[in-house]
């Protein structure tokens, strides 16, 4: 690399759950730099998440967090030439990738559901999730499947 290393921002904690991981995910959220409606759509959409599992020891934050553990993966396939021919090499995903991935794929699940708000849309995600289901965990066992398929080519990592 010919520059210098870019510095890692640091993100502020959010101003409800005081949680940087909160923060990070609306950061994902927001459009066109509306931070304010990203923070209303995601705080709705705990609150629905709360009515629709009452039943449920857990915070709405906890399942959150834990519907993004379910759809976090763990290894994921890069494309690397050898030769002539292009193999899936099955390759570990570094811990901020990791956490930036799931959040990725929760919220685009999201918004190509059904619904009629994004807050419902991504409530009705995050309970999905939550249950090890929905689009969001099916993308990351596609991932974990495809990684399983190409294990032959892991010695070409890099």
């Amino acid at each position: 690399m010919r520059k210098a290393k870019p510095k890692k921002r640091i993100i502020l904690p959010d101003p409800v759950y005081n949680d940087q991981k909160v923060s990070k995910f609306v950061n994902h959220l927001m459009y066109d730099g509306k931070k304010n409606t990203s923070y209303e759509i995601f705080y709705a959409a705990l609150d629905i998440v709360k009515t629709k599992l009452p039943d449920e020891e857990k915070t709405a934050l906890e399942v959150w967090k834990k519907a993004l553990e379910n759809i976090t993966p763990q290894v994921e396939v890069k494309s690397r030439r050898v030769g002539g021919a292009t193999f899936q090499v099955p390759t570990e995903i570094r811990p901020e990738r990791k956490e930036s991935i799931s959040m990725k794929n929760l919220i685009n699940f999201a918004r190509k559901r059904g619904g009629k708000t994004m807050s419902d849309k991504l409530a009705a995600e995050i309970v999905d999730a939550y249950n090890e289901q929905g689009g969001a965990f099916k993308r990351k066992e596609d991932m974990h499947r495809m990684a399983e398929a190409n294990r032959a080519f892991a010695h070409f990592r890099f």
